[in-house]
């Protein structure tokens, strides 16, 4: 690594790593394969209209099937589902079916729905960023609702969990 990207890393690591942002589930349609990921790159950027930005890790599986997706849906984690943060953050789609054994619905736009979080919000990606590492997807929410689940999971909490794709790991 360069000087200047190690600087820049500690710099960052120094900020990010203090910050203790929420967790989300990202799902994916792309018509044929549904996946799904654990994200915590994602803010709301605009009031008036509605936006929000997802950032999805390149090395993820769910990044190609989010990439041919018209639609997104996001999942805001209760604070008691770090099993559910471990299910879709740790394990792959290259190798695993995410959604076997998880409560779920077709959504309004075909995007997967989990039946089980704190809140939720399916958009239409309306444009797409390359962000070095990770992909940011634009989107224009259209259908939302609260879940069951209390709190919200932070990312200190999931810190210790084991990606399902680690950087510089080849898919399988």
């Amino acid at each position: 690594m360069s000087e200047r990207r190690e600087v820049a890393a500690v710099a960052m690591a120094g900020l990010a790593g203090r910050a203790d942002y929420p967790m989300y589930v990202v799902t994916a349609r792309d018509g044929e394969e549904a996946s799904g990921c654990l994200v915590g790159f994602l803010t709301q950027c605009s009031i008036l209209p509605a936006r929000l930005l997802v950032c999805i890790s390149k090395e993820n599986h769910t990044a190609g099937v989010a990439s041919r997706a018209g639609s997104l849906a996001v999942h805001l984690l209760g604070s008691e589902q770090l099993e559910l943060a471990s299910h879709f953050g740790e394990r792959t789609g290259d190798r695993t079916d995410k959604f076997a054994g998880v409560r779920w619905r077709v959504g309004t736009t075909g995007a997967p729905v989990l039946e089980d979080c704190a809140a939720w919000t399916e958009g239409v990606v309306r444009q797409r960023f390359d962000l070095g590492d990770h992909v940011g997807h634009l989107l224009d929410p259209v259908a939302g609702g609260g879940g069951g689940a209390q709190g919200q999971l932070s990312f200190h909490e999931v810190r210790s969990l084991d990606p399902g794709h680690p950087p510089g790991d080849p898919r399988s």
